[in-house]
């Protein structure tokens, strides 16, 4: 059997260990073209533009 702790860990220390295990909320940033939200450094991907330049061509839907 491997080896048991001598003594009980106190929540203060085992909840210090956590402290960096918490999500955090993705950033979001407005498309400058067509004002929806996109993640920041990348193309946005509704229209196609990165600062302020159309870097890729987006085909819209046909209803």
């Amino acid at each position: 059997m491997p080896p048991q702790p001598k003594r009980k860990l106190s929540k203060g220390r085992r909840d210090r260990r956590r402290a960096h295990d918490g999500l955090t909320a993705t950033s979001l940033v407005q498309c400058s073209n067509c004002g929806e939200m996109r993640l920041p450094h990348t193309v946005c991907p509704k229209c196609g533009h990165y600062k302020g330049r159309e870097v890729i061509s987006v085909e819209e839907k046909k209803k």
